[in-house]
């Protein structure tokens, strides 16, 4: 398969299954914007893990393919997968750090046995894990080294993920599963069994309301790094500016997930993107 076809398929498959990261990360110029696609393909595969495999094990072999996947692109041999050829493309064309794409794989090995987060320290690591890597690959590839940069780009991955996992709440209780801190939880006096049947007690509120505060905290850390932050790194830290969006939207059902209304990115996204790139702000 052709790099220009591989890194087409990477665009759509980042598109279909990462929407909003999709559009940030078209404020990048095209030679950059291929890159981009396919690591937000790779972080897409690797995140439909848990939802596309019956068991663990099956699991963990899919998992051990793409960690071998990832030895052949740091080896020159990737394998005929376009993912997998889009990161090839990207790693010739930039130094991407391998660490970041194992520590991705690894976080993903936990959701595939449900377990638990404690506190919310370690669900704080876990989203750095599952967002801020994907956002250190993407300034990599967009050749930012700004320190700064590197800074805010976890405190806006972490901010994403903390606000994407409150807003799956309901998917992920329909599968009797739980993202929500267990000492958080007990401290509210919530059971995981009434957020399951959807029935979820008051003190939910409160654990997402921590939860929405945490991300908050994390946007402003971010954007007190502004004037340290090159332009370059926008198409990773304009999602700022969406993730606002669902900050704004928990706050106005109560912090209650299961009160959310279906979401419809449009024009308020758009204007988001658009007014960042105006203002080379986040």
């Amino acid at each position: 398969m052709a790099v220009a076809q591989a890194l087409a398929y990477c665009a759509r498959a980042a598109r279909g299954g990462d929407a909003e990261r999709y559009r940030a990360a078209l404020l990048a110029t095209p030679p950059q914007r291929g890159y981009l696609m396919a690591i937000l393909a790779f972080n897409g595969e690797l995140a439909r893990t848990r939802e596309t495999v019956s068991e663990p094990m099956l699991g963990e072999i899919r998992l051990q393919w793409w960690r071998e996947g990832i030895a052949g692109v740091y080896c020159g041999a990737p394998r005929e997968h376009p993912v997998l050829l889009g990161l090839a493309a990207a790693v010739a064309g930039r130094p991407l750090a391998r660490a970041h794409f194992d520590a991705i794989i690894e976080a993903r090995a936990g959701d595939l046995y449900d377990e638990q987060i404690h506190d919310l320290g370690e669900l704080v690591r876990y989203a750095e894990a599952t967002a801020a890597r994907p956002a250190y690959l993407m300034l990599e590839a967009l050749s930012v080294s700004a320190l700064a940069a590197h800074a805010a780009a976890r405190h806006v991955g972490v901010a994403w993920a903390l606000l994407g996992l409150l807003r799956a709440v309901p998917f992920h209780a329909r599968a009797r599963r739980l993202y929500l801190p267990t000492g958080l939880l007990a401290a509210a006096h919530v059971a995981p069994e009434a957020v399951y049947r959807g029935e979820p007690p008051a003190g939910l509120r409160q654990v997402t309301a921590e939860i929405v505060a945490e991300a908050a905290r994390r946007l402003h850390e971010a954007r007190a790094l502004a004037r340290q932050i090159p332009r370059a790194a926008l198409p990773v830290l304009a999602l700022a500016g969406l993730a606002d969006g669902h900050l704004a939207r928990l706050r106005a059902v109560g912090f209650d997930p299961f009160a959310l209304p279906a979401e419809r990115p449009g024009v308020g996204q758009a204007l988001r993107l658009a007014w960042a790139t105006l203002s080379g702000r986040f």
